[in-house]
């Protein structure tokens, strides 16, 4: 019953911020054990994991990604915010939320968002 439905601008010019929120319904951010993800994939490609803020606000952000991004939380709104700075064009990508239950390490996605396309460009 959980739900995920991402929101942001779908156009960000090149070295701008990008600042995506995700909105979660039907359960809690805050509830145990839960890791609330960032996602995306590019044209062509596969997709790539960005990051995630944990139940107890912890955050983990993939090698690639860590010097440029960032995953915040509003409790009262149960949202996560990804804020993904100075973005080049290679940033282009659909860009999905997601939830892990039972811990990180499982990687088992077991919800996700519709995504938003997101494209950078001047």
């Amino acid at each position: 019953q959980v739900q995920l439905q991402e929101s942001g601008p779908g156009l960000v010019k090149p070295s701008q911020t990008l600042s995506l929120t995700c909105t979660v319904s039907g359960g809690s951010i805050t509830a145990n054990y839960d890791y609330w993800n960032w996602i995306r994939q590019p044209p062509g490609k596969g997709v790539e994991w960005m990051g995630a803020i944990a139940y107890n606000g912890g955050t983990y952000y993939s090698p690639s990604l860590k010097s440029r991004a960032s995953i915040s939380r509003d409790t009262s709104k149960n949202q996560f915010i990804l804020q993904l700075i100075s973005v080049i064009p290679e940033d282009t990508a659909v860009y999905y939320c997601a939830r892990i239950s039972g811990g990180l390490s499982s990687g088992n996605f077991g919800s996700w968002g519709q995504g938003t396309q997101v494209t950078v460009s001047s």
